[in-house]
């Protein structure tokens, strides 16, 4: 007899994920149903868990998914060049394709976007997030086909690579023999210096907490060149050390809920350099924020929003090539019922864990 639920996870109301059995949709011609093999968790997990980012509840969270193609329809086959048994990595995004933004290119910032993991279970089939044993690919969708040859847990992680090399590379530009310092040793941290180091940048600075220790080794690891732990160290006088009082020609802030990253980015920057701001801080106002250095110095600030599709590809070319020890990052795995604790152990609630990068994995 054929399947006719599939289990997920529900976010009910900030803090609280439900176990439930959702029904499974019959697919239609352009749509497909995937077998989510994992999807990963990032620090978006956690704030939405926690505060549920003023989005429509129920939902199913879940933006990061690995899976293998079940059903498809055939207009979805011959758009997407998958049949059913492919495996893919599923872009987040969710957007229209024929507006003026998505047609200039930027469809990334579509007016009409929706995004996997934060749409309502009243919508539709309901499973749009991949906290989840299945979820339905929507027309809309971009896949990315994958090796099936690479573990789930590493295969999962083109999400905070792709991210690395939009934010640490394209977005800024970084070329061979340039200086980055990225703000923040986390998942994405560690991506953009992989993604800094493959295009040959000289200097990698990479800062953390003192609770950051182990990250900030294992950006070492990676390729940077220099570590700074904020906490003991003057991150402004070591920075004007390692680069001769010149300034970084990049700065990456992907540090989460605090401001003051910010303004030690702006000072960090060489003139004429460029900042990136990934890490998301609340919509809390700047303290002491002078925008006058931003002048002075003609900076280019730049806010990053999500990854698009070239970030993707260079990130599954590299887990393709399998050059980088990227295991070295993955610390756990969850299963699907288990994401509240997932979430928790990233957001340092369990004591004596540490995540890095952790994933879902279903058990079908």
């Amino acid at each position: 007899m054929a399947q006719k639920t599939t289990f997920a996870m529900v976010l009910t109301a900030p803090g609280v994920l439900e176990p439930r059995d959702i029904p499974l949709p019959q697919i239609t011609d352009d749509r497909a149903l995937l077998r989510i093999e994992a999807c990963g968790i990032c620090g978006t997990d956690c704030e939405q868990f926690k505060s549920g980012l003023g989005l429509p509840m129920p939902h199913i969270p879940g933006h990061e998914p690995l899976g293998v193609i079940e059903a498809i329809g055939d207009a979805a086959a011959l758009r997407w060049g998958v049949d059913v048994g492919d495996r893919v990595a599923v872009e987040t995004l969710l957007s229209c394709h024929i507006c003026k933004r998505c047609l200039s290119g930027e469809y990334h910032l579509c007016a009409n976007r929706q995004i996997y993991s934060t749409i309502p279970l009243a919508e539709g089939h309901g499973l749009w997030g991949a906290y989840a044993n299945h979820m339905v690919l929507d027309s809309r969708s971009i896949l990315h086909r994958m090796d099936k040859s690479i573990p789930a847990q590493i295969a999962v992680m083109y999400n905070p690579l792709g991210a690395g090399f939009r934010w640490a590379v394209e977005l800024s530009q970084t070329k061979f023999g340039d200086s980055i310092l990225i703000q923040g040793p986390g998942q994405r941290g560690l991506a953009a210096v992989i993604a800094a180091k493959s295009v040959g940048a000289k200097t990698i600075i990479v800062s953390g907490l003192a609770a950051d220790q182990n990250k900030l080794n294992l950006a070492k690891e990676f390729g940077a060149t220099d570590v700074i732990d904020v906490e003991n160290e003057n991150l402004r006088e070591r920075i004007r050390e390692i680069t001769g009082g010149e300034g970084v020609n990049t700065v990456l802030d992907v540090s989460p809920g605090l401001d003051g990253p910010v303004n030690d980015a702006i000072t960090a920057a060489r003139v004429g350099g460029t900042v990136v701001l990934a890490g998301v801080k609340g919509f809390k106002p700047m303290a002491r924020f002078v925008s006058d250095k931003i002048v002075f110095k003609e900076l280019r600030v730049l806010g990053a929003f999500g990854v698009t599709s070239s970030g993707y590809a260079k990130a599954i070319d590299l887990i393709h090539g399998g050059t980088v020890p990227l295991e070295k990052m993955h610390t756990h795995d969850f299963t699907v019922a288990d994401a509240a604790l997932a979430i928790r152990t990233l957001g340092r609630e369990i004591p004596g864990e540490e995540s890095i990068h952790s994933c879902l994995i279903p058990e079908h």
